[in-house]
């Protein structure tokens, strides 16, 4: 078995929580995934799991190494796709990840305008909260982000494109009659959601506590603010039918709207591939991509200014 396979396995134990769960993820036998971890803890040296009741956890090495594993993995798969992408970027793979609202938003139409004009490239998608999306673009795991700001310990990455993203807080015209901000119902996002954090952070700030009932999805709290259950603090851009048709109504919230714009972010060295997906966005204005104008920020999150790469 290869060094890659031992390190798939290790890192689809430490993701399934046993030895059968990481077999059912890759289709191998439970003994492969055993003999994989303990030749893989033999080469390191160290054990990397052990025995817990009737199956197996990592040991604090074992959750160290898990770490760099996934980086590893991630690496390796990004090193296969950029020399594919060098050989022919239109024949070649981008692994995107975005977040739940950029995912509804921002994505589809962004998709059908590259694949339109670069059928040959495959497009892989991942949509899931802030918090999962970030690690992955640190482990390699994809190779460009859709989402808000950047977490300030981001390294080796560059802000590629922002888009206008501004928050206000929407409800139905009769609840918006009515509106108390410390006593009507606010409708929150899973936790883990960049809006779920603003919404608890302006509360906060307003030094109130109100009602409050969690739905999940973006589309889910805007399907409730609509049947009248509460108010919410959502992206104007992704509720402009609402507000057009008189579904639902802007409020008057202190410390709103709030400007929290769109980034499209990339590991320092993207692909061939990936590089035509970011000459697509800012050139095709009308998707609402530009480069951004900031300068650049230490050794940690980098940006374009123009053509000019700065690190």
């Amino acid at each position: 078995m290869t060094t890659n396979a031992r390190l798939r396995a290790l890192v689809e134990l430490a993701a399934a929580g046993s030895v059968r769960g990481a077999a059912q993820r890759l289709v191998v036998t439970e003994s492969a995934v055993s003999s994989a971890v303990s030749a893989l803890s033999a080469e390191v040296g160290t054990a990397l799991v052990h025995r817990h009741g009737r199956g197996v956890r990592l040991t604090p090495a074992g959750l160290t190494y898990v770490g760099f594993a996934r980086r590893i993995l991630g690496l390796h798969d990004e090193a296969v796709l950029a020399a594919r992408g060098r050989a022919d970027p239109e024949q070649g793979s981008i692994r995107m990840a975005a977040v739940v609202t950029a995912g509804e938003l921002l994505i589809p139409a962004l998709l059908a305008s590259f694949r339109a004009k670069h059928p040959g490239v495959v497009l892989r998608l991942e949509v899931a909260p802030g918090q999962r999306i970030w690690p992955l673009l640190s482990q390699h795991a994809v190779d460009l982000v859709v989402a808000g700001r950047p977490p300030a310990d981001l390294r080796n990455a560059w802000v590629r494109a922002v888009s206008v993203n501004t928050l206000v807080v929407v409800g139905p015209p009769d609840v918006a009659e009515e509106f108390e901000i410390a006593r009507t119902t606010w409708l929150l996002r899973e936790p883990g959601s960049g809006t779920r954090e603003t919404t608890t952070t302006l509360l906060r700030e307003l030094d109130v506590a109100p009602p409050q009932l969690m739905l999940g999805s973006h589309g889910s709290v805007v399907a409730a603010a609509v049947a009248g259950l509460g108010v919410t603090l959502v992206s104007r851009q992704s509720v402009r039918r609402e507000l057009d048709c008189g579904a639902l109504v802007e409020l008057n919230v202190p410390g709103t709207p709030l400007h929290r714009p769109w980034h499209v972010v990339t590991q320092m060295a993207a692909t061939a591939s990936t590089e035509l997906l970011v000459e697509h966005l800012t050139a095709h204005r009308e998707l609402g991509w530009h480069p951004p104008n900031a300068t650049p920020q230490g050794d940690g999150i980098a940006v374009m200014k123009g053509d000019a790469r700065q690190v």
